[in-house]
């Protein structure tokens, strides 16, 4: 499989159909001073325009940003008997039933909720969840979890290059997903989250930092060009406007795969807060 950059995707998709920059910059409407940074790597599309690339040069999203290999990694690791994460909750799920105990349905977007153990945990506890994740076959097993404990969760499969909240959430969630969003797509995500979020609603990330005392050990080679590690602090700037509750780094232990490594990774809280309520 050829492990292409964006840019490069682009025009060979581009010269594949016989287009010129200048259609392809029309189709889009944009320059063709756009579309040539993008094909040389000067620069890369706005995420809210992929869809409509993708759409342009007949193929998908995850190809344009080389996330085929990604899928497929995943939807192996999920084609098991068992549940590749377990099926202990997430922490970060416990100091969402604190700050926002389930004394209504509250909304839930759980973003990369690979096998659901946290969505239908969420569920079971009164909260009215919905959930995507690119593997097809996580999302199988999601709804086969949801099952078995009775409850009722809103699985879809899709992709964050794709995707974007259309209605609003008391609670954004999303755990060791974001490392796949390349650094100039970040704050337009973050952006997107936050406006999607109810008043006094909360968002409750956590993303993968790299440290140059930490060598690691990709769970997969296959996706490890497709990782992009945020800066310490870095998801902590883009909610600078809202109340924190949790914001911490840490350092852990980590088997994934079978072969011992570490990680850092960066875990925010964070509650949107109107002028009023803060008074």
């Amino acid at each position: 499989m050829e492990n292409l950059k964006t840019g490069e995707v682009i025009g060979k998709r581009r010269r594949e159909l016989g287009l010129t920059q200048n259609q392809l910059a029309s189709s889009l409407n944009v320059s063709f001073q756009a579309v040539s940074k993008w094909e040389n790597g000067a620069s890369i599309p706005d995420v809210m325009m992929l869809p409509k690339l993708a759409a342009v040069l007949n193929t998908t999203v995850d190809a344009l940003v080389g996330y085929s290999a990604v899928v497929a990694d995943y939807d192996d690791r999920y084609n098991t008997e068992g549940y590749y994460w377990g099926l202990m909750p997430n922490r970060i799920c416990y100091d969402i039933m604190k700050l926002l105990p389930p004394i209504r349905p509250y909304r839930v977007l759980d973003i990369g909720c690979g096998e659901g153990k946290d969505a239908v945990f969420l569920a079971k506890c009164g909260y009215a969840v919905t959930a995507f994740d690119v593997s097809e076959a996580g999302i199988e097993k999601a709804k086969k979890l949801s099952a078995h404990n009775k409850v009722e969760v809103n699985l879809f499969r899709a992709d964050l290059f794709d995707y974007r909240p259309d209605g609003i959430y008391d609670i954004i969630f999303s755990s060791g997903v974001f490392h796949f969003v390349q650094e100039s797509q970040r704050k337009e995500l973050c952006h997107s989250l936050k406006e999607h979020t109810a008043e006094n609603g909360i968002n409750a990330i956590n993303v993968f930092v790299k440290k140059p005392f930490i060598t690691r050990v990709p769970d997969s080679t296959r996706d490890e060009a497709k990782r992009h590690p945020w800066h310490s602090g870095e998801l902590f700037g883009y909610y600078h406007d809202w109340l924190f509750h949790t914001c911490r780094e840490e350092v852990f232990d980590c088997n994934s795969g079978g072969k011992p490594h570490k990680h850092c990774m960066d875990t925010l809280i964070a509650q949107k807060v109107g002028t009023e309520a803060a008074l």
